[in-house]
């Protein structure tokens, strides 16, 4: 048995126990769900900061309108992963998948203190007075908060539920109507749980678990070069090891990286500049330097095999470089093969491990900036970088620099693996020449 199916025998266990636990799956499944929003909410910060002269100026008098709809989908983040968390943890329960979802944002709600305005004014200049909820703790700031409260109320929901504590109707009723009467032991259940300790007693749970998350946040997100090392190296190797690396990583890091690029963004939003912002290693640092052609940085890899004297490398290599130059490089990983291939394996793991001490080194310098925006991850690399770090070409020529190192890494590789390969397609073609030479002797 090689080194590499000793470390998968070790490591799968863990792997799917981590990729199928229900938990993780909801939290993973949630964050993934809301993209949407985030990724729309992330062409608003484009649009208010165009670096052309007398853009700034002529938009200046509808700024405040424009900023509206990344506010109600970046800025609410929190309350939309409650919502979506919570539904697919109750769906995995077999629980009523929209109550879950509102009984998850219901608990978020319940952590947040209302503010007291005697006088204020809207960003229109018109009065106002009232109890009102602070955005700020429904976007990025909140979201931990929301993901545990999420899965704490729908714990509660399945435990009222699976002991029958519930108001049943008779037999006639409409499945809506009797769904909703079923609902209000779980609801005040929730309320209680969350409105006693948080306006009773003060304790405030999204401080709390800000205290406890934030060395991790710093480590694995912020400027520390290390933490993103350890996370790109863990990622590679779970694929080559067969295990989908961003699955299981997902549970874990998502929430890290989603927060990092919304507190990157509400910054900039608010004058920061994007050289000064806090968190370093993003998703988006990952997808456009990193990962150039999908996990691995394996665009290199597809231009290498294009080359290849190997008919089976250069059909696929043909076949993955339009996939590649979206990050798509499933054909790649499954098709050269990348998984269990101890040939491969050093350069898919070691190139965007480099990659990531270089554009490091390029972002902590001042040379380049930091990511502020979350565009489709399916955007060419040197056009994501672009628009990521707002226009700038350092960092799209950054990109290309990445691609070349990437291409020098894997190339003796290739080389080694086109070898083998050759040598294998020799001896099929002899085996099947001599094949044909028997059936004709016949």
């Amino acid at each position: 048995m090689s080194s590499f199916d000793k470390l998968a025998d070790k490591l799968m266990p863990v792997a799917n126990a981590i990729g199928n636990q229900r938990h993780m799956q909801a939290i993973r499944n949630g964050l993934i769900s809301i993209l949407p929003l985030t990724i729309v909410g992330s062409f608003f910060v484009i649009l208010l900061n165009i670096p052309i002269k007398g853009y700034m100026d002529f938009i200046a008098p509808w700024r405040d309108t424009l900023d509206v709809p990344f506010r109600f989908t970046v800025g609410l983040m929190s309350l939309y992963a409650a919502f979506t968390i919570g539904s697919f943890l109750g769906k995995s329960y077999k629980l009523n998948d929209i109550t879950s979802g509102l009984l998850a944002m219901l608990a978020t709600l319940l952590m947040i203190v209302p503010v007291n305005i005697k006088q204020g004014v809207t960003v229109a200049g018109e009065a106002v007075a009232g109890r009102y909820i602070p955005v700020t703790s429904l976007s990025s700031q909140g979201l931990f908060g929301a993901i545990i409260s999420s899965l704490i109320a729908i714990e509660i929901y399945r435990f009222i539920k699976v002991r029958n504590i519930e108001i049943k109707m008779p037999a006639g009723v409409p499945p809506v109507v009797a769904s909703s009467f079923s609902a209000l032991f779980p609801t005040l259940a929730v309320v209680l749980v969350f409105w006693i300790p948080r306006h009773f007693l003060n304790i405030d749970i999204n401080a709390i678990i800000s205290y406890i998350i934030m060395p991790l946040k710093g480590f694995m997100t912020g400027t520390n070069l290390f933490g993103g090392i350890v996370t790109q190296f863990f990622i590679d190797l779970f694929w080559v090891l067969g295990i989908h690396g961003h699955a299981v990583m997902g549970p874990l890091i998502r929430p890290l990286w989603d927060q990092a690029i919304v507190q990157n963004m509400e910054l900039f939003q608010s004058g920061v500049s994007a050289y000064e912002l806090p968190n370093i290693f993003t998703e988006q640092f990952f997808q456009w330097y990193a990962q150039m052609g999908g996990t691995g940085s394996t665009l290199a890899l597809v231009v290498l095999f294009i080359r290849s004297r190997v008919i089976y490398l250069k059909q696929l290599g043909k076949l993955s470089f339009i996939p590649g130059l979206f990050n798509i490089n499933e054909p790649m990983i499954f098709g050269a093969p990348i998984v269990m291939n101890p040939i491969l394996a050093i350069p898919f793991i070691l190139a965007p491990m480099v990659n990531t001490v270089v554009v490091y080194l390029f972002t902590v310098s001042g040379l380049i900036p930091r990511m502020m925006v979350k565009p489709p991850f399916t955007l060419p690399a040197p056009l994501g970088a672009l628009i990521t770090t707002n226009w700038n070409l350092i960092a799209c020529g950054l990109v290309f620099i990445c691609f070349f190192i990437s291409l020098a890494i894997y190339y003796p590789f290739f080389k080694a693996y086109e070898k083998k390969m050759l040598e294998t397609e020799l001896q099929q073609k002899e085996e099947e020449e001599r094949a044909k030479a028997l059936a004709e002797a016949k």
